[in-house]
């Protein structure tokens, strides 16, 4: 049963995809796009028997970069689906050459950063630090991976040197269940519940990016209830994280 439900799945988010970026490549303006893919992620996660439950989301306010952590594949379409239209995902460079997934990305405005070449990296940050300026909603993982290991990862420390720079408010999105519908390391999904909580918005004015950071996990850490997997950092780990 397991299994057959997991080929169901999969089938279905490819047929739906497949049929989905025709239209995606014909359809003008990207609130229109992006509202299209919302649609979507809702009736796959639907579908597949995925029950969604969302708090806080009167918390959320725009322009405000989002941070999320991440726990699954399944995170960045579950944020997809709930969130208005009007946010801009940050994702890592490799996805944009993802047959399918990559074009679906790119129309519908998502934000490549490079983590891998560090003048790229750096070029990638100055644009987000741009875009951010101009009041653009932005979402980010900023753990910037996912571990089999249940916790939170080290956060990189771009998200937050783009809202403090643009004077735009932190708001921590605490997910829970795609680790169990989707595991790090499995091929075939399950069905199950997940759950979205908007946390408090941070707000303080003039919050360094290292203040901010820390702030956002201390209420991730809290609301979720994970261990905290990040390392002491040190002088140089900061130093080279600048630009991610």
């Amino acid at each position: 049963m397991t299994i057959a439900y997991g080929l169901y799945a999969w089938a279905l988010f490819v047929a739906l995809g497949a049929a989905v970026v025709p239209i995606l490549l014909l359809t003008p303006g990207l609130g229109r796009r992006r509202s299209l893919v919302r649609g979507l992620g809702r009736t796959v996660l639907r579908l597949v028997g995925m029950r969604v439950r969302v708090l806080g989301l009167e918390r959320l306010q725009t322009p405000c970069v989002i941070v999320a952590n991440h726990a699954s594949y399944l995170d960045g379409v579950l944020l997809q689906a709930i969130l208005p239209p009007r946010f801009s995902f940050v994702i890592k460079r490799e996805m944009s050459s993802v047959p399918l997934a990559g074009t679906l990305l790119r129309r519908i405005g998502a934000e490549f950063v490079d983590r891998q070449d560090r003048m790229r990296g750096a070029r990638d940050a100055r644009r987000l630090l741009r875009n951010a300026a101009r009041g653009e909603a932005l979402v980010f993982f900023p753990e910037g991976t996912f571990s089999e290991q249940i916790g939170l990862l080290r956060f990189h420390i771009g998200a937050f040197t783009a809202a403090a720079r643009a004077a735009l408010p932190v708001v921590p999105i605490a997910i829970r269940g795609t680790r169990r519908c989707l595991p790090p390391g499995q091929a075939l999904p399950h069905p199950g519940a997940i759950q979205v909580e908007v946390l408090e918005a941070l707000t303080e004015p003039n919050a360094s990016a290292v203040r901010l950071r820390d702030a956002a996990r201390a209420a991730l850490l809290a609301a979720l209830g994970e261990p905290d997997l990040a390392p002491p950092e040190s002088g140089a780990d900061a130093a080279r994280d600048v630009g991610h």
